[in-house]
């Protein structure tokens, strides 16, 4: 029906049809699919929720005498400088050392990014190796995102196609990656927004890949491969969306153009510090089956209800529920009804996605066509201490 150029080209003429994807589900309901086809160019999704596996490529710039630092600190947390002699990557759950108890814990590398981009004053501690092209042994300084050269996010693992509901079946409160898991069933989280998240509205990855342009953190960022424990195998449903987690996407994108709204250090309670981020994905309609696609509603997805009371890599599980249930407030484990919440919010999840449509709609965000598609035939390879050992010997 339409090209990736076709639908640029109404979009720098400003006559692009651009609806977020809660508005495009609600129109196929009572319109259908092939008349809704025919109607909108572009459809825009979003998330807001915690996405750990991401970081910060930093360049200082060289001080004078030149430092090749190998151990550095920002504003106490240590970012890792294990390649070129001033540039650093700061994770998003990076800590303070050596701190006693759960105090000072709270602030953590995403926290330290949040405020990169924010443009506050962040202290630098670097220690060099002194060699002879690199003589400084050490420096002290403080640094905004204006007075560093290369200051970008890049997240190995963020968008996860679906994921799991946490809940704890045993007899202590547990503290998790989801946040707090109350004891005897009395809580589930759940982390992804469901029916308006980007991947699930296009399960087999047929509309990205390398090089697809995104809304990442308030700013403009690109696809750059697949994301780390990418595993498109997950069992799914007719429908193609996965029952669990599967694939994933690294994303890349120029930190110094972000929204300090969009990117948030967050800290879960004796689990560790991690980064909100908001991300958007434009879905441009080339044909029918793009609606179709996006037009899967909440009681269509399923994620498994996994019990982290079993301290194992593969843990049981209570079966599936629907994200409609989920949203509802309240799932029945058992018999018994539990109350759930969420971790991404899905109020800033709807906002990402309708600033995304506000940029197309302004002709300030063309869509991309990717350079290499996403593998979608990776398997998930665990670590067993026996593989190793056999390896070994």
């Amino acid at each position: 029906m339409r090209t990736v150029t076709e639908i640029n080209d109404k979009i720098n003429r400003r006559c692009a049809v651009v609806w977020t994807v809660e508005e495009l589900k609600a129109r196929v309901l009572t319109a259908g699919v092939t008349r809704i086809a025919k109607e909108v160019d572009v459809i825009t999704t979003g998330t807001f929720e915690p996405m750990e596996s991401s970081g910060a490529i930093i360049n200082l710039g060289q001080t004078d005498p030149p430092i090749k630092i190998r151990r550095c600190w920002l504003d106490g947390i240590p970012a890792y400088a294990g390649f070129g002699a001033v540039d650093l990557y700061l994770g998003a759950t990076g800590a303070v050392e050596a701190l006693d108890g759960e105090e000072g814990r709270e602030r953590g590398g995403g926290h330290v990014i949040e405020d990169l981009i924010a443009n506050k004053p962040v202290q630098l501690r670097a220690i060099g190796q002194v060699t002879d092209c690199y003589p400084r042994p050490s420096f002290e300084t403080i640094i905004t995102r204006e007075t560093i050269n290369q200051f970008y996010l890049f997240n190995p693992r963020n968008l996860y196609q679906n994921f799991i509901v946490g809940v704890n079946g045993g007899d202590r409160p547990l503290f998790t990656y989801l946040g707090p898991l109350q004891p005897r069933l009395g809580n589930a989280v759940y982390s992804n927004p469901g029916a308006i998240s980007p991947l699930l509205n296009d399960p087999d990855l047929q509309l990205l890949g390398v090089g697809t342009r995104i809304f990442l953190g308030g700013g403009i960022g690109y696809v750059a491969w697949e994301g780390t424990q990418h595993f498109p195998l997950q069992k799914r449903l007719p429908n193609r969306t996965p029952v669990g987690p599967a694939a994933t996407l690294a994303l890349i994108g120029d930190a110094k153009q972000m929204n300090p709204r969009w990117v948030r250090g967050c800290y879960f309670k004796s689990y560790g510090p991690s980064l909100m981020l908001g991300v958007g994905v434009a879905m441009p309609v080339l044909h029918e089956e793009v609606i179709a696609r996006c037009a899967v509603q909440d009681q269509d997805l399923v994620a498994p209800v996994v019990d982290f009371s079993i301290p194992r890599r593969v843990r049981p599980t209570f079966g599936l529920v629907s994200y409609a249930q989920l949203k509802s407030g309240r799932i029945a484990i058992d018999g018994k009804s539990v109350r759930v919440a969420p971790l991404a919010s899905l109020f800033l999840s709807r906002q990402v996605a309708l600033e995304l449509k506000q940029w197309i709609e302004a002709g300030t965000f063309t869509l991309t066509e990717p350079v290499a598609p996403i593998p979608m035939d990776r398997s998930f390879l665990p670590q067993d201490r026996w593989g190793a050992q056999m390896t070994l010997d």
